[in-house]
């Protein structure tokens, strides 16, 4: 390809066609999944409050969401507590809610909304933690609300400390040495135990929030008491520090057939 030469979709269609082998005639539509037909109304979660960790990217997102659906022709459902957003304006979704993000909120609009389906995956840790109560309480069995966007059982997989520790030990994934607590006095041991520093790990938290690095029991009994408050579950993992080790991050996309 000379310089300067502007590349255009034309081109990559080109090139996805030689590449997967494709036959032709082919079209555009064949690079997208088909259209739910079975899904009329989706119910989307904001990310509340704008803070450190959950920002205006998801606000961003939600509303993308919300304009490409209605554009679909699906009915949506926004609730969201936080008013300063794109999202939230009356021209975004069908129907709109400014509520506190909280079960008993979303089960009270679940219940009056009826909708097909739930897209949690655009709010956020908030929207995360919101869809994973509601499954476990019985709320979206109970309406008949598909989960969609997301695998709640690798949420659980990913964030749930003891159930990510089990599955990486299941593949044969070293990982240091780490025992959950559910207070202070139990983190405390299994730190003496390990020997400090040692690495908390709140369950269930946005990006790592409330846990962190600690150093001596004073630095512990307070950062292990804000991670047990932060968490859902009010599980902190304590493992063993491997500062001065060396960091490969690897991401890998894949489909379900590997």
């Amino acid at each position: 390809m000379k310089k300067g030469k502007a590349i255009g979709f034309q081109y990559f269609q080109e090139k996805l066609i030689q590449k997967n082998n494709i036959r032709q005639p082919f079209k555009i539509e064949d690079m997208f999944m088909p259209k739910r037909t079975d899904i009329k109304k989706v119910l989307i979660i904001g990310s509340g409050a704008i803070k450190i960790g959950q920002a205006t990217e998801f606000d961003y997102s939600g509303s993308q969401a919300c304009k490409t659906l209605r554009k679909l022709g699906y009915e949506i459902v926004l609730v969201n507590s936080n008013p300063a957003t794109i999202m939230t304006d009356p021209v975004m979704a069908d129907h709109t809610y400014i509520e506190p993000l909280t079960p008993d909120c979303l089960a009270a609009i679940i219940e009056k909304e009826r909708p097909d389906a739930l897209l949690p995956n655009l709010g956020g840790q908030t929207a995360l933690n919101l869809a994973i109560s509601l499954h476990d309480q019985g709320i979206l069995e109970k309406y008949h609300v598909e989960v969609i966007g997301v695998d709640l059982n690798a949420i659980k997989r990913g964030e749930d400390r003891i159930i990510f520790k089990e599955t990486m030990n299941s593949i044969g994934i070293p990982m240091a040495r780490s025992k959950e607590c559910y207070s202070v006095e139990e983190g405390a041991k299994i730190a003496a135990e390990y020997g400090y520093p040692v690495c908390l790990r709140p369950a269930f938290t946005m990006g790592g929030t409330g846990g962190g690095l600690v150093f001596n029991v004073e630095e512990l009994q307070e950062v292990l008491q804000r991670g047990l408050d932060a968490s859902l579950i009010h599980q902190v993992l304590v493992e063993e520090a491997v500062i001065g080790w060396e960091e490969l991050e690897l991401e890998v996309v894949r489909d379900a057939s590997g």
